[in-house]
């Protein structure tokens, strides 16, 4: 069926979408009414059981046999099962992410230095991170360094389960800008301005530029190096690691090592290639705590 259809859309509107989001209400609330260890226990459990028999699982072993040609099947299914118990865990917390505050008893602090570092220098400044741990999680960082914050994100589809998002994202400190040309208009005022902005990095972006990841060309989001560049600031790393259960880590790097060469399209090659090493070496240590069922590199 043709997708731009008047009557396609009309019925993802009335019809696929409250029923999509209905469902998502359901266990959003099921997983609320439990404790979050329970909630994200449980969650682990059915994501890994059911998970791995999925159709995505199939995306994820081509990726991860050619990340890791060293490893063996047994190893790359038992990532695989994994990635899906995590994936589980990371939905079932949703609810609870108001509980999970930072330097308290569920998210471990390190490096916050090097962020605060960028706080009052007078500049705008980046942080970036990935599809690693919970990456809801991340939402705490502008709590953690006390500033003001912008993050763009990727909107779902279906605005039901959208509103089910920003709903369990209300303790974000700062501005939430839904991806696309009116966000980017509002980030660039902000960045003028002198904010700071968190980006994730790690999905793939057609019409953006070939940068090596796993020994691979991905096509990657610029964005990151163009505002770098743009108004001269910092770029700080920000990894969040999920230790046992609902437990994290989130630590900060120091900012990378920006030299501008005067050809600004080297420039921003250079950046997101080191921005891409550093996801990498991230992803090495816990691959099963990445999203593998990313169209992350071409076919």
């Amino acid at each position: 069926m043709d997708k731009n259809s008047k009557f396609y859309q009309m019925r993802q509107k009335y019809i696929s979408h409250p029923l999509q989001g209905f469902g998502a209400y359901l266990i959003y609330w099921l997983f609320a009414a439990m404790p979050v260890d329970m909630a994200s226990n449980f969650g682990g459990w059915i994501l890994r059981k059911i998970g791995t028999r999925l159709g995505q699982s199939k995306k994820a072993r081509n990726n991860l046999r050619r990340a890791f040609s060293e490893k063996s099947a047994e190893e790359i299914e038992e990532i695989i099962a994994g990635m899906w118990e995590h994936l589980g865990r990371s939905a079932a917390e949703i609810p609870h992410l108001h509980k999970m505050q930072p330097g308290g008893p569920r998210i471990e602090i390190i490096g916050a230095e090097h962020g605060l570092a960028s706080k009052d220098d007078g500049k705008a400044g980046l942080f970036f991170t990935g599809h690693i741990g919970n990456w809801e999680v991340s939402m705490c960082i502008a709590s953690v360094l006390d500033m003001d914050m912008m993050s763009v994100y990727r909107a779902p589809d279906n605005p039901w389960v959208d509103g089910l998002f920003m709903r369990a994202r209300k303790t974000f400190r700062g501005q939430l800008v839904k991806k696309g040309p009116d966000g980017a208009r509002k980030l660039t005022r902000f960045m003028k301005e002198g904010g700071h902005a968190c980006m994730l990095v790690d999905q793939k972006m057609s019409d953006g530029i070939a940068v090596p990841f796993f020994g691979r060309d991905a096509m990657t989001a610029p964005a990151l190096a163009q505002f770098a560049l743009k108004y001269d600031a910092p770029i700080i790393p920000v990894r969040v690691e999920r230790l046992e259960g609902a437990h994290f880590r989130m630590t900060f790097y120091p900012a990378l090592n920006i030299e501008k060469t005067g050809d600004r399209r080297t420039d921003i090659a250079n950046i997101m290639t080191d921005v891409n090493a550093t996801m990498e070496s991230w992803i090495r240590e816990r691959p099963e705590q990445w999203l593998w069922v990313h169209r992350r590199w071409p076919n």
